[in-house]
């Protein structure tokens, strides 16, 4: 049974926030929808858990994302996706940035990339196993076959009140694919530079029966890595100094990842009448490989002599130097069912049980551990990081009439457990060891990433309580008011409650106005509360080995630093927001459509690293005699703190317009973005460097155009991505260097041909004009061409040939 528009539907797939929502284009509905007046009349179930609404109709803004949209983009990553199509959705590729180059970060309006609550047909998708930027552990959106979703439901309005946690710039919502049928692609591609190949296939089967569905889709993706470098100086030296040597041209690549992916999904329900039971699940698991900085031999301290152990002689290893390779190998799973009622009653209700898990076992080649001198491997396996969760939902609506109300008032409610676990495995010995020529100055682990010890493995958890309210009522027939309230209980740092009041009132039959004034919250993770990373290596003028990096802010390790003057190293509290929003909707009687929305968020509390603090020797004695491992070698110490405070004002413009034009179909689209980010309090406010690196990293202003035109077999397209001016910083550890950019247009164009019914092929290029920014200047002595931190894609233009086959 396909997903009706009934309010069983809706209560099944439910998401955030109350929601005026905009359809994203034409290229934002399926070719069914196509032949509706507007694109405002498409039906979501995202925002509300009252009966079915259209885009026009909802209180907050939503983009409506289609299957055709999401094959329109060469990319098998549903972010690349959404930051082509949302303009306030930013994603970036991060070369050389350990573990977030394949776990890629991705910000609503600017925000950490753990302020968007991810859902797969309306249920709480798992997060990633990854600790990303300022410790942002989000859901891993790659993980989703692209090819298995059937639309994305996009908010962008704060609704932590109607979901809990994570939801403080928005919710996105994946609905899997119902349809019967099958269907495939095969898609081959790669960059004008002549890398980056990247191979894609495609399957989908699904069977519709009287009482039910099931559909399975499975992606396979071949990527080849990307380099956009030059040689390093200091190599060319080398190879000038040292004829016979032969240096690698570049020793280093900046670029994209080498990958392989497997990602499958299925989608199922069957009917018994007045009530259905539903099962939906997503697997996936893959592998990566990326460089890491290069290795000089003349200025590398793990080359040299060494006395204890004279027959250790990296210079016959690698003797033009070594980039050591990184990589990991991720698997995913997760598995969501349950029953929910069906009969077009007054009441309805759903019961449901979702479970996630995301593993990732990193591995490094091409190293070594020289304090283990001639003993050490070059190829390691340097650890595991693991992310379970477990949710447990009921949720119930009741629609009544009143005499007083223009239409019937729904009332919703209920409730949530979740359980999240984090585990750390550690590495092989050698991956984490100080052996006996660190004695010597040789470092410690393995080179450019050491592995997770013994001392840092283990797991540890959270369980979360939850209850909800979430009322809709029509007042008169243009005026509808929402209101909802969230109660949540966490067992590692206690409650939080949080509320959403929405209205919305149609000043004429096309033309509306709504906001939303709401607080919310992100929960801090077990990963967040307990992990900790840190490496070894040994003092050569003490002997003495010695730990730095990052501890618990809940350990012996805090409660020691703690007592210093002026310094309180706190247990983590829920970053916190208030959200307000309010704008129009217009929907004409000739084919335009628009929405504009104003907005403010303030966030507090927002988790950030700390300083680092140097340890002094009666501290490690109180380490020790609290029983901290490894505490008589404990250096230097930072930790995950609630330490800034921010606040986002911006504006979301949307438009649409279709019209016949010859004797095809013209679509013209049009998204705006202006966004502006503020250090308003912390520590950050206090740094103005550190202030400037956050407000500015990203463009202010955003936006896209498109157009499709449909004639005959054919369908063409073209879009243009504008990026407005940012500031990029260096990282230096001796203090940043900014360098600004200036703003950035790209293109895109496509063409589909239908060769039969059942056959098309579709030829496109993605920044078909190989548009490049400024060089980033700074980065020159390390090989960089272009900013490792821009906002879009820097690896120039690339095509690609797609082949569709349905039946």
């Amino acid at each position: 049974m396909k997903n009706s528009i009934s309010l069983r539907k809706a209560l099944a797939l439910t998401a955030s926030g109350a929601a005026l929502c905009f359809s994203h284009t034409a290229f934002a509905q399926s070719e069914t929808e196509q032949d509706d007046t507007s694109v405002q009349q498409t039906v979501i179930v995202t925002g509300t858990r009252g009966a079915p609404r259209t885009v026009f109709d909802s209180l907050a803004p939503v983009d409506v994302i289609s299957d055709k949209a999401i094959d329109m983009t060469a990319s098998d990553e549903v972010m690349d996706t959404l930051a082509q199509l949302v303009p306030s959705f930013n994603v970036k590729r991060l070369p050389m940035a350990d573990g977030q180059v394949f776990v890629r970060p991705a910000s609503l309006r600017s925000l950490s990339a753990d302020h968007t609550l991810v859902l797969i047909n309306g249920k709480r998708m798992h997060r990633s196993a990854l600790l990303g930027s300022n410790g942002a552990q989000a859901p891993d959106l790659a993980q989703v076959p692209s090819y298995a979703i059937k639309r994305i439901e996009v908010l962008r309005d704060g609704a932590s009140a109607q979901y809990g946690s994570d939801a403080i710039a928005g919710v996105i919502n994946i609905i899997l694919d119902d349809e019967a049928g099958t269907k495939a692609f095969a898609q081959a591609g790669q960059y004008y530079e002549g890398d980056g190949e990247q191979y894609r296939l495609g399957a989908q089967q699904g069977f519709q029966f009287d009482k039910g569905f099931l559909n399975f889709s499975g992606e396979y993706t071949d990527a080849g890595l990307t380099s956009r470098s030059r040689q390093r100086p200091d190599a060319l030296q080398l190879q000038e100094d040292f004829p016979d040597l032969n240096v690698p041209n570049p020793v280093q690549r900046w670029g994209q990842p080498e990958r392989q992916a497997y990602r499958f999904a299925m989608n199922g329900a069957y009917d018994f009448g007045k009530s259905e039971a539903y099962v939906f699940s997503t697997y996936g698991f893959g592998s990566g490989v990326s460089d890491f900085n290069w290795r000089n031999p003349v200025s590398t301290n793990a080359y040299g002599d060494s006395a204890i152990d004279p027959d250790y002689d990296l210079s016959e290893i690698y003797p033009a130097g070594f980039s050591p390779r990184f990589g990991q190998d991720d698997n995913d799973f997760s598995l969501s069912g349950g029953y929910r009622g069906t009969d077009e009653g007054p009441f309805s209700y759903d019961f449901s049980a979702s479970y996630g898990r995301n593993q990732i076992e990193y591995f490094m080649y091409n190293s070594i551990n020289a304090s283990l001198g001639s003993a050490s491997p070059t190829a390691f396996d340097i650890g595991t990081l693991t992310q379970t969760e477990l949710n447990l939902n009921a949720d119930f609506a009741y629609r009544f009439a009143l005499d007083f109300l223009a239409d019937d008032l729904t009332f919703a409610f209920g409730s949530e457990r979740r359980n999240e676990e984090y585990e750390i495995g550690h590495g092989e010995y050698a991956s984490y060891a100080v052996g006996p020529l660190a004695a010597e100055g040789f470092p410690s682990g393995s080179n450019g990433f050491p592995g997770f010890s013994p001392d840092q493995s283990g797991s540890s958890d959270q369980t979360s309580y939850a209850g909800y309210i979430d009322v809709e009522a029509p007042v008169t027939d243009r005026w509808t008011v929402g209101a909802a309230v969230r109660y949540e209980d966490f067992s590692e740092f206690g409650s939080s409650t949080t509320g959403k009041l929405s209205t919305r009132f149609e000043l004429t039959p096309g033309l509306a106005i709504r906001a939303t004034a709401s607080t919310g919250f992100r929960a801090p993770t077990p990963g967040q509360l307990f992990s900790e990373r840190t490496s070894q290596g040994l003092d050569t003028t003490t002997l003495n080995i010695f730990t730095s990096g990052r501890f618990s802010p809940q350990g012996a390790v805090a409660d020691v630093i703690s007592q210093r003057d002026g310094v309180d190293i706190r247990p983590l509290e829920p970053e916190e927001s208030d959200n307000v929003t309010a704008g129009l909707a217009w929907n004409s009687h000739f084919g335009l459509t628009a929405t504009l929305d104003v907005y403010q968020i303030d966030v507090t509390n927002r988790l950030s690293t700390s300083s680092t603090f140097a340890v002094t020797d009666a501290e490690r004695a109180e380490f020790a005699a609290l029983g901290v491992a490894g505490a008589e070698s404990i250096t230097r110490v930072n930790f995950f703190q609630n330490d800034f405070d921010t606040r986002s004002k911006g504006l979301d413009l949307v438009l649409s317009y279709g019209l016949p034009v010859g004797p095809g179909q013209l679509n013209l689209t049009g998204a705006y973005n202006y966004n502006k980010t503020e250090v308003t309090g912390g520590d950050f406010a206090s740094n103005a460097t550190n202030a400037d690196r956050f407000e500015k990293g990203s463009p202010e202003n955003t936006g896209n155009l498109q157009a499709t035109y449909e004639v005959g077999k054919w369908d063409v397209f073209g879009r243009m991505r504008y990026y407005g001016a940012w500031r990029d910083f260096s990282g230096n550890a001796t203090g940043d260097i900014f360098q600004d950019f200036g703003a950035m247009v790209l293109f895109d164009l496509g063409a589909t041909y239908k060769m039969t019914d059942n056959l098309s092929v579709r030829v496109g290029a993605e920044n078909v004009f190989d548009q490049y920014p400024d060089e980033a200047t700074y980065q020159a002595s390390r090989g960089l061409i272009y900013s490792r931190n821009a906002p879009y894609d820097t690896d120039g233009g690339q095509y690609y040939v797609r082949l569709d086959l349905s039946f």
